[in-house]
C-alpha cells in the first residue's frame, strides 16, 4: 500500500506553491520511476515495481490507483509518464516482460488514457522483440516524441494518429532516457554515457544526426529530463542529484539544485516547484523552483 503524508497534501493541492514537502508518495514495494502534475494540482506517478498509475487529487488523504495494468502478465510496470492537458490525456510508457528469454527481454506500449477518467484512448505496440518505451515529449507540432532506449529511436506519434512513426534511428540513441523540447529544440539525453545531444531538424521536420552538447560539470546516469522557462531541468540516477541546464549553444552550464536523493528519475515542474520521483526511496519529493 501506498501510503502518503497528509501535511505534504496542501502543496498537492496547489501547484505553485513555494515552500517544499519532504514525502509525498512513500511505500518500500514501489519504486516511482516518473511523474507528472495534472490540471488542478494532481500529480500522477508510475511504479517501475508493480503494474500501476496512481493519482493523488488535491485534498485526497491516500493516492489511488488509476491505472491498472495487472492484466497485462506478470512483471509489468511503468516508465514515463506525461500529462497532455491540451487533449485531456496522459500518455505512459507500459513494460511486460517476455517469458523464459534470458537475458531479459521486454515487449512495451505507448499508453494513452483519458486524464480524468483512466480509459483508454489509445495503445500502441513499440516494434520489435525487446523494446523501452521510456519518456516522450509534446512538439511545437502538437505531436508526441517517443524514446526507446533499448532500440536508438526516437519515434513520432502525429496528432491524432494510431501509430506513430520512426523519427530518428541513430547510435548515439542507444541509451536514449530523457526527452523533452527547450523554446522549440529537441534534446535527449543517455542514460548508458552520460551525455547529452540536440536533435537538428530541418524546415521539412527531418531529422539530423544528434549534435551533443558539452557540460561543464560531470554528470551520472541522466534521466527524467523537463524544460521550464529556459533551462532543462535533469535527473542524474546515478549520482543521486537533479540539475538546470542552462544551454548556451553546444555548451551547458550545470547547476545542481538538489543531491543527496537516492536514485532520482524523473523531474516535473509545476509552478514554481519542483517535483522528483526518488526511485530508490520510494517517494515523490518536491523543492522549490530556483528564482
Amino acid at each position: 500500500m501506498i501510503r502518503i503524508a497528509a501535511a505534504c497534501l496542501l502543496l498537492a493541492a496547489s501547484a505553485s506553491s513555494a515552500w517544499s514537502a519532504d514525502i509525498l508518495i512513500h511505500d518500500d514495494k514501489s519504486q516511482p520511476e516518473s511523474l507528472t502534475m495534472a490540471p488542478g494540482g494532481t500529480l500522477i506517478v508510475g511504479s517501475a515495481s508493480s503494474p500501476y498509475v496512481y493519482r493523488v487529487k488535491p485534498g485526497a488523504t491516500t493516492p489511488e490507483r488509476f491505472i491498472d495494468a495487472s492484466a497485462a502478465g506478470p512483471g509489468t510496470f511503468f516508465f514515463g509518464q506525461l500529462a497532455d492537458p491540451s487533449t485531456n490525456s496522459l500518455w505512459t510508457c507500459q513494460l511486460t516482460p517476455v517469458p523464459g528469454v534470458t537475458p531479459v527481454q521486454r515487449h512495451t506500449a505507448l499508453r494513452g488514457f483519458d486524464l480524468k477518467s483512466g480509459a483508454q484512448k489509445l495503445r500502441w505496440n513499440l516494434p520489435g522483440d525487446n523494446s523501452t518505451c521510456n519518456d516522450f515529449a509534446i512538439g511545437p507540432d502538437k505531436a508526441l516524441y517517443i524514446a526507446d532506449t533499448a532500440n536508438s529511436k526516437i519515434y513520432r506519434l502525429a496528432p491524432g494518429a494510431k501509430a506513430a512513426e520512426v523519427f530518428l534511428e541513430n547510435r548515439l540513441l542507444l541509451g536514449i532516457d530523457g526527452i523533452t523540447f527547450l523554446n522549440g529544440v529537441l534534446y535527449v539525453n543517455n542514460v548508458f554515457y552520460s551525455n547529452l545531444y540536440r536533435i537538428p531538424v530541418d524546415g521539412t521536420g527531418k531529422a539530423g544526426n544528434p549534435v551533443e552538447i558539452w557540460m561543464d560539470a560531470p554528470v551520472k546516469g541522466p534521466d527524467g529530463m523537463r524544460a521550464a522557462g529556459n533551462q532543462l531541468l535533469m535527473s542524474e540516477n546515478g549520482a543521486g542529484k537533479v540539475d538546470a541546464l542552462t544551454i548556451d549553444g553546444d555548451r551547458a552550464h550545470v547547476t545542481v539544485l538538489k543531491d543527496g536523493l537516492n536514485t532520482p528519475t524523473a523531474v516535473e515542474p509545476a509552478g514554481d516547484t519542483i517535483w522528483i520521483a526518488e526511485r530508490g526511496a520510494g517517494k515523490a519529493v518536491s523543492i522549490p523552483m530556483p528564482r
